[in-house]
């Protein structure tokens, strides 16, 4: 699904770190409607139900549970409606089903309008005479229907719209008998709006005026905002898809046209039309596109606006046919997409290759859309998404932009087969969809089958999707990757902030990568082809893909995989030493600690590979060893280096005794190492985290990040940047420990900038390029003189000459936030004007970022104001989330929260952006004071569509308060200590 856009932990993590990565589901983690960044690769990526219950007829109110917060999720999840009734009761009625769409909507770019006539084949199932389906803010005109055994068309005689639970009923003179086939007639009004969701329009400029163009984004649930239709995933039909639009427009959809014909009153064809659309002229065009393959409603797509496009045609291997791909944009941006073109070249042939299934369509068209709320969404045949999810300058794109084209190009194209040819049953098997993506996507393709195997993705992926799920799910108000969606009203309200998270993309693409290395690639891979081939063009649950995979492995995978998929939270895996190897103990891990035993009742299967020396002192694995117990001992030569979790490919921590870890960061520091960089960014990631449950010391993970001064690895140094710089962030009022901190970052990125200087070069590695931007990036946060002046010295010769050659694409983030940080009224003024005039999307990006950093309280109020009324709606939450990580601000964007929450809520009530609100204004906070305040703040708000975010917001502010309470005496003699041995002076 779409993959999300929000700039989410990731991007606040690499405000404080210093970090160059994008935010990416991703991302607003992508997919698909890949959640906002890191959550997006990802700000990814639907929606005869009973009355509404109680909960839906009375607003829900923030009420915390007794345990302030830390009561299991399930009590939390509960309270937003009732999920004990079958689901059949909350679907739609199976009386009839669709089997084929015939759909005409004509757009009016000028006023902003839209109306159509929709013809919906159906199958009697039942006999009924009322025929319920979606509809949502649609003028409805009078529906008819026809069969064979009726003479004429007959009208409905009566009609009534349910808006609680988005439906239409049709009641008709007639009883259709079952095994009939009638067609329901009906036509439809609806206005284009600024919506980000169901058919809408977006804006650009021409000639220094707005401009329009519409299109439509319908995951989850707001196909019915465009049509009528059983707007549910499982009730598929196939698509007869007619646009009318002015004759100087372009119109796109799903599939290939068949014909465009300027409208004409003697052009027999068009009889009909003119009793649809009374008012058609010359001045009107008619699109035709080719019936689509058999899809559910949600990945129906059109759009229709001024927009050019340059193509290019690929060869597939194994349906031997040429298929045209082309990339459509506006005027002004399309000189920027021909790498998202060439990107989408490269992987479709693989992907027809990997799984042995045809590519169905005629075409694979993407367009590139400057209002959208997700990343980027898989409507078959026509993926959609934000500029900076396809648009680059070659000339001026860094390494982080590329990876984001890259990632969310290959994760839609995935979807083609994971998603779009096998669709998920329901909601609740959401990860079939968007997990796959993520690990295809942005894994194995890139990585693995060699699309672009100098991003190391396999290795990437540990930062950018494993940490980033396993800190979500250890919050006690997760939820399994598996959820549960009981009706479409859930998921439009309650659900999509549960489904659409860190849980389902990159959770679900830890667990099957876990999977994957347990059973092999290979095995995996030709048990994900069985699968998608047993469900062609149908739908599927989880029980189908572990078929698939054990078939193909000849393993029990259910029982292997269910409690991954089933249960919420992960294990922590403790490891203490015996005299005849190692003994290994299973418990949930929460990031406050260890799970009471009420939370701690699962048990995992567990891969260990246990990485060991062998007689000849070379590194291997055993992937045989399976934890399933609470408890094991496997045998095992303690006296040699070893390690549990080889490669980071478990959805685990491990926790060693200090002694062990000792012992580890010895061999952490050797030049030859055994342990390879998947385990040394594994080992960063897991100490941090146990240090912050308290079960293991922070001075103790000091002590490995200190081992690592001479690692030259990318990868490993921004896990330490991350690490480093989430600390100095946390103790950001404790000015002592937070110089000391700062100090301490110094000493471990100085030497790198030494080394690389500032220079980029075309012959540099994508490793060296990262490499340098990370460290310049960790030493400007740190309030490195050197550093500082440089990048002020930089930005200061753009302002004097309009020059920005001194400015590599890599170093736009951080430069441009040191010139607003340490600068006054005119640096800002020259950021601002990148903002409004920004030549490619990443800098508009780092403009924004960087306005939020100003330390002037004029030029904070200016910056507050353009949030709120300068800032696209898909833009907010970069403000936010810079506001939230400067010091002189965080505080005041609470007060700019609270006072603005009704015209927020009510901008952004349809759309993702809100729970990312929520979840930057006060994810930040850390005093007993703070929380209080927060909990007393929405016990009297309406907290139906960010539930779960604000429960995992506060549950966020406990950990850290936690974490300072234990941990600030131990930081701070390690800090002193460490500054006595000299090492600062580095």
């Amino acid at each position: 699904m779409p993959l999300f856009s929000s700039p989410s932990t990731r991007i606040a993590s690499s405000f404080v770190s210093g970090g160059a990565r994008p935010w990416s589901p991703s991302s607003l983690l992508a997919g698909s409607r890949r959640p906002y960044g890191r959550l997006s690769n990802s700000f990814l990526r639907t929606r005869d139900r009973p009355k509404p219950t109680s909960r839906h007829l009375s607003r829900p109110h923030f009420v915390p549970p007794s345990s302030a917060f830390h009561a299991p999720a399930q009590s939390v999840v509960m309270s937003t409606g009732s999920l004990d009734k079958p689901a059949s009761e909350y679907r739609l009625p199976t009386n009839v089903k669709p089997v084929h769409y015939d759909l005409t909507i004509r757009t009016d770019l000028d006023t902003s309008e839209f109306d159509g006539m929709v013809k919906i084949d159906l199958d009697v199932k039942e006999p009924t005479s009322k025929i319920v389906l979606n509809s949502e803010g649609l003028k409805l005109g009078k529906a008819f229907v026809r069969s064979e055994s009726l003479k004429d068309e007959q009208a409905a005689s009566e009609h009534s719209v349910n808006e609680k639970e988005k439906r239409v009923t049709f009641t008709f003179p007639t009883t259709f008998e079952a095994g009939s086939k009638i067609q329901l007639r009906v036509g439809f009004a609806g206005e284009l709006t600024g919506s980000m969701v169901g058919y809408y329009r977006s804006s650009y400029e021409k000639d220094g005026k707005k401009k329009y163009y519409s299109l439509t984004q319908f995951e989850a649930v707001d196909a019915r905002r465009a049509f009528p239709c059983w707007d549910e995933p499982a009730l598929k039909a196939t698509f007869d898809i007619t646009l009318v639009s002015k004759a100087d427009t372009v119109n796109i959809s799903n599939s290939a046209v068949v014909s465009e014909e300027t409208f004409s009153e003697n052009n027999q064809s068009h009889a009909n039309l003119k009793q649809s659309f009374p008012s058609l002229s010359g001045q009107w065009k008619v699109t035709k596109f080719q019936t689509t393959p058999i899809m559910s409603t949600y990945l129906v797509a059109f759009a229709n606006g001024p927009f050019e496009h340059i193509e290019t045609t690929v060869h597939l291997p194994v349906s031997n046919k040429t298929v045209p791909l082309r990339v459509y944009a506006t005027a002004d941006l399309i000189h920027q997409a021909q790498f998202a073109l060439d990107v989408k070249a490269k992987v479709l042939p693989l992907y027809e290759k990997i799984f042995d299934v045809p590519y169905p369509l005629p075409k694979l068209d993407t367009l590139v859309a400057t209002d959208f709320d997700a990343g980027a969404m898989e409507n078959w045949g026509l993926i959609t998404g934000r500029t900076n999810s396809f648009l680059l300058d070659p000339k001026k794109a860094d390494i982080a932009g590329k990876k984001r084209v890259i990632t969310v190009q290959s994760h839609e194209v995935a979807h083609m087969w994971f998603g779009n040819i096998t669709t998920m049953e329901w909601w609740d098997y959401l990860y079939l969809n968007e997990g796959f993506a993520t690990l295809m996507g942005e894994v194995i393709t890139i990585d693995c089958i060699s699309a672009y195997p100098e991003l190391r993705s396999n290795s990437e992926f540990i930062n950018d999707h494993l940490n980033r799920a396993l800190a979500l799910d250890s919050k006690l108000s997760s939820h399994p990757i598996e959820v549960a969606c009981p009706n479409a009203d859930s998921i439009g309200q309650v659900h999509e902030e549960r489904i659409f998270d860190a849980l389902s993309y990159s959770k679900a693409a830890s667990v099957l990568r876990m999977l994957s290395a347990y059973v092999g690639e290979d095995k995996f891979l030709k048990g994900v082809s069985l699968y998608l081939k047993d469900h062609m063009y149908a739908n599927s649950i989880t029980n189908d893909l572990w078929k698939g995979i054990s078939t193909a492995t000849g393993l029990d995978i259910p029982k292997l995989m269910n409690n991954w998929i089933n249960k919420m939270g992960f294990p922590v895996v403790t490891v203490t030493e015996t005299a005849t190897g190692i003994k290994v103990r299973q418990d949930r891990f929460l990031e406050t600690g260890l799970a009471e035993a009420k939370d701690n009742e699962t048990l995992w299967s567990i891969p260990l590979n246990i990485l060991t020396l062998d007689a000849n002192g070379k590194p291997t694995v055993d992937r045989t060893a399976l934890l399933e117990k609470r408890e094991q001992e496997f045998p095992l030569d303690t006296s040699k280096p070893f390690k549990v979790n080889a490669g980071t490919n478990g959805v685990y921590r491990v926790l060693y005794t200090s002694e062990r870890l000792s012992k580890i960061a010895a061999e952490v520091a050797k030049s030859d190492s055994c342990f390879a960089l998947e385990d040394k960014m594994g080992l960063i990631n897991d100490s941090m985290a146990l240090s912050k449950a308290a079960l293991m010391k922070l001075s103790s993970a000091l002590n490995l990040i200190d081992a690592m001064r001479q690692e030259e690895e990318y990868l490993v140094w921004s896990g330490i940047s991350d690490a480093v710089g989430g600390v100095t962030g946390l103790w950001q009022d404790h000015t002592e420990i937070h110089d000391l901190l700062n100090e301490f970052r110094r000493s471990l990125f100085r030497p790198i900038v030494k080394k690389l200087g500032y220079e980029y070069s075309a012959n540099d590695s994508p490793d060296i390029t990262q490499l340098r931007t990370t460290a310049i990036s960790s030493l400007a946060v740190a309030k490195d003189t050197d550093v500082v002046n440089e990048l002020r010295s930089r930005f200061d010769h753009y302002m004097k000459t309009g020059d920005d050659s001194k400015i590599p694409a890599d170093l736009q983030r951080a430069t441009y936030r040191t010139a607003v940080k340490h600068g006054g009224r005119d640096e800002y003024n020259a950021v601002k004007g990148i903002f409004e005039k920004a030549p490619t999307p990443t800098a508009r990006i780092a403009a924004m970022l960087a306005l939020g950093q100003t330390q002037h309280d004029e030029l904070i109020n200016q910056t507050f104001d353009i949030t709120l009324n300068g800032a696209r709606d898909q833009d907010i939450m970069y403000f936010f989330a810079t506001l939230a990580e400067n010091k002189k601000t965080k505080h005041q964007l609470i007060d700019f929260f609270k006072k603005n929450y009704d015209d927020l809520y009510k901008r952004f009530q349809n759309t993702f952006t809100f729970k990312y609100l929520v979840e930057y204004t006060f994810r930040g906070l850390s005093t007993e004071k703070d929380l209080q305040d927060t909990i007393d703040y929405f016990k009297d708000k309406d907290i139906t569509r960010y539930e779960m975010a604000l429960n995992q917001t506060v549950d966020g502010i406990k950990a850290r308060i936690a974490y300072l309470k234990h941990s600030t005496s131990d930081i701070e003699a390690w800090l002193k200590e460490w500054k006595k041995k000299g090492v600062s002076s580095l």
